[in-house]
């Protein structure tokens, strides 16, 4: 039984790919993220947002 959906790997793919380049930016502060658990999260938030197979945090 899967747990995460196609949209939610793409997206936490999309996340480390940035963070792999240094474009990708925290929330409010929009500091640069250099951690990758933490590029997996924004992934996994951006995939909720947008509708994706995620389960609740």
């Amino acid at each position: 039984m899967n747990q995460y959906g196609p949209k939610a790997s793409a997206k936490v793919e999309k996340a480390m790919h940035e963070m792999k380049h240094g474009t990708l930016k925290s929330g409010r502060s929009g500091k640069k993220v250099t951690n990758p658990k933490q590029a997996v999260a924004i992934g996994l938030s951006e995939a909720r947002e947008a509708g994706g197979k995620v389960p609740k945090k």
